[in-house]
Order: structure tokens, then C-alpha cells, then sequence
């Protein structure tokens, strides 16, 4: 098995919010007025770091994302500290992309150029709606004021770039709901704009109380019409649910759906970390709740694998085709080790029989109709 290393990101997870939305499964956890551990978890970070340093050796990191929770809620002296123990601890590209999630409602104008000031390059702001009666039914604790402060906060703050985080398909949503949201985003002059359908995943309290979601048609009219408004406004779509500027997709995102390496640290933090010389990709997963993770007496891992060789062709192509851009075949080789198999070709040559992929001599491309049924796509490549 022949491999390259590919690029390599670092991911850094910060579990708290102040209250958990009844959508999100993402590993959170709501403090409301607890204060916020932030010294002892930026501790942990960094030696959780020093542990998977080792996985590494000197590849350069060239990106960073702090995702959570709410990492805004951590002061912009303890983000500061975190990036600077990060480049005492891996070798940092100069030029790296350095996002921070922030929620509008945690937010003000000099936290934002505090968090400039310690590296932070880049902000998300998870905004969702403009609209104060969907923001309720989402258990958002932001008003559409905060919304487009923080938007114009982003702004002000000297960043290389900012992104809002929008979603539709909200409960009771209209195709006018959805598009007066979309306009409002749009009007804040983000730089990159994530839009994408709210789906109801399990171990959520949307799940055990479902809400009223739009019609599948109207869900359509509402994707048909957003394309458009987004694609008149300049912006160009790259990844399923991705718009941005000409230069402004964002990195991080784009080295995971290339099948980059990227490093997960903090609480239930995923990883993989190609290891060219040894033929092998490791799945990494960190301990997932606070607690256990600050535990002294246990190590950060909570598992760590081999990814199997039948297992690489349904994840190459399961994150490559979410992007846009043709994908050079070259890569599927380079990045699993694999050659092509019977099996695999037969696969993606039905694909292509349905128009769900185009084909070259040297790239495959994911079809405008293999956007829409892209889940179809996947089930037949497995």
C-alpha cells in the first residue's frame, strides 16, 4: 500500500454553549451562568496537542479550525494563549487559515478585534436565521439585531475573512421566510456563506418532538430560488451546502472533503493522520465528555484504528464528492494506497450511466443531477 501524505489541518473542539439547541448533535454542552473552565481545558488542549504531535512529526499544519459548542464564549486572552501554545507545539504554516466558530449572542465589537488580535484570521458566525420566531423554535439566544451586529463586527475586525452560517428547511418556514433570510446574509457582504437544510438527527429534541418542516416541494423552491440569489450576488457555489467569493472558499472545509489529514484535539474530537511511511490511515476519537477528558488519571484516546482497506473507496468518494470541483483520479491512489478495483470502476461507471458523475481521462466531477441525489450517489459506491 503506497500512500501520500496529504495535507494536514488541525481541529479543536470547545464543548460548551450556554444552552444545547434542540437540533444539534454536535458534542455540547449547555453552562447557562457556570463558569467556564477555561484554564484548566486550555491546559488539557495543549498536552492533548503534545500527545498527537507525535503521530505527526514535522508535517506543517495548514489550518486550523476551533469549533464547539461556542468557542466565543472562551475570552479572546485564552484563544490567544491556545494559538500560541499550538506553534510552540507543531509547525505551523505562517499563511494558515484560523477559524473560530462564534455564536451572534455571545459576541461584541472588541471580543471580535481581541480575537484578531490573538491570530484568529478568520470567524463563523452561526447566525441560522434573521427571523426572531424561528430563532426561538431553534432555542437560539440571539435576536436578528445581534445577528447583524456580529455580522458587521466581523467586518470592522481586520480579518482575512468571516463566514454566516445560515440554514433552511426551518420549521413552518415559507419560500418568502427563507429568502428574506438569505437576502439578509447576503446583505452583511460575508466573504463565504454556509447554507444548508436543516435535517433532524437522532438524540436531538427535535427528534423526540418532531417539528413541522416544510413540504418536499416547497424545500425544492427554496433551494431552486436560494441558488439563484446567491449565484446573482457573486457568490459561487463550491460544496453541497458552500457559497463563497472568487478565493474565499474556506480551507479547513475544503482539505476534509479532499480527504485531508487533520488532527482532532479536545472533547470527542475525530482525527485522521495518514502515516505514508508505514502504509497506513488512522481514525482517531477522542474522550468525549469534559469530565473524562480532564481526568488526570486516563489518557486523551479513547480510540484509535487502522481505516481497513475496504472501507477507503466508499470514504474517498463520500467526501470528494460533496465538493464540486472535478476530482483528479490521481488522487484516489496517492490518498488510499488503492488502485482502482473491478468493483470500484464497475461502481462509478454505473454512476456515471445515471448522469450522477461525469468522467475524463484524469478527473471525475460530481453532475448537477448527482448534487441533488447525492445520497444515491453514495449508496451505489459502497
Amino acid at each position: 500500500m503506497t500512500l501520500i501524505n496529504p495535507p494536514l489541518s488541525l481541529y479543536i473542539h470547545i464543548p460548551w454553549c450556554v444552552q444545547k439547541c434542540p437540533y444539534c448533535d454536535f458534542n455540547s454542552h449547555g453552562q447557562k451562568q457556570q463558569k467556564l473552565p477555561e484554564k484548566e481545558y486550555l491546559s488539557h488542549l495543549l498536552d492533548d496537542l503534545a500527545e498527537d504531535a507525535k503521530l505527526i512529526g514535522q508535517r506543517e499544519i495548514h489550518s486550523i479550525f476551533i469549533g464547539g459548542g461556542t468557542p466565543s464564549l472562551f475570552s479572546p486572552e485564552t484563544i490567544a494563549r491556545l494559538l500560541v501554545g499550538v506553534r510552540q507545539r507543531v509547525n505551523l504554516s505562517p499563511t494558515a487559515e484560523i477559524t473560530l466558530e462564534a455564536n451572534p449572542g455571545t459576541v461584541e465589537s472588541e471580543r471580535f478585534i481581541g480575537f484578531q488580535q490573538g491570530g484568529v484570521n478568520r470567524i463563523s458566525i452561526g447566525v441560522q436565521s434573521f427571523q426572531q420566531e424561528k430563532l426561538q423554535r431553534l432555542g437560539r439566544i440571539h435576536d436578528g439585531q445581534q445577528a447583524l451586529n456580529a455580522a458587521g463586527y466581523a467586518k470592522n475586525a481586520k480579518l482575512r475573512s468571516f463566514n454566516i452560517d445560515l440554514m433552511h428547511g426551518l420549521p413552518d418556514q415559507s419560500l418568502a421566510d427563507a429568502m428574506f433570510d438569505l437576502e439578509q446574509a447576503i446583505a452583511q457582504s460575508p466573504p463565504h456563506l454556509s447554507w444548508y437544510q436543516l435535517t433532524i438527527e437522532p438524540n436531538t429534541q427535535f427528534h423526540s418532538k418532531p417539528p413541522t418542516l416544510p413540504q418536499d416541494e416547497v424545500l425544492w423552491d427554496i433551494q431552486e430560488r436560494g441558488h439563484q440569489v446567491l449565484t446573482d450576488a457573486g457568490y459561487q457555489q463550491y460544496e453541497i451546502s458552500a457559497y463563497s467569493k472568487a478565493g474565499q472558499q474556506c480551507q479547513h472545509n475544503l482539505n476534509y472533503w479532499r480527504f485531508g489529514d487533520y488532527l482532532g484535539i479536545g472533547c470527542g474530537a475525530h482525527g485522521k493522520i495518514t502515516q505514508a511511511e508505514q502504509g497506513r490511515i488512522l481514525r482517531t476519537v477522542k474522550v468525549k465528555h469534559p469530565k473524562g477528558y480532564m481526568d488526570l488519571s486516563r489518557p486523551y484516546m479513547d480510540r484509535q484504528n487502522t481505516v481497513e482497506q475496504g472501507e477507503l473507496p466508499f470514504e474517498f468518494f463520500m467526501n470528494r464528492f460533496r465538493l464540486l470541483e472535478p476530482c483528479p483520479k490521481q488522487d484516489y491512489q496517492d490518498f488510499t494506497g488503492l488502485v482502482l478495483s473491478q468493483e470500484v470502476s464497475l461502481n462509478l461507471q454505473g454512476a456515471i450511466d445515471k448522469g450522477l458523475i461525469s468522467e475524463t481521462d484524469t478527473h471525475w466531477q460530481v453532475t448537477e443531477l448527482g448534487q441533488r441525489y447525492l445520497n444515491s450517489l453514495l449508496e451505489m459506491l459502497v
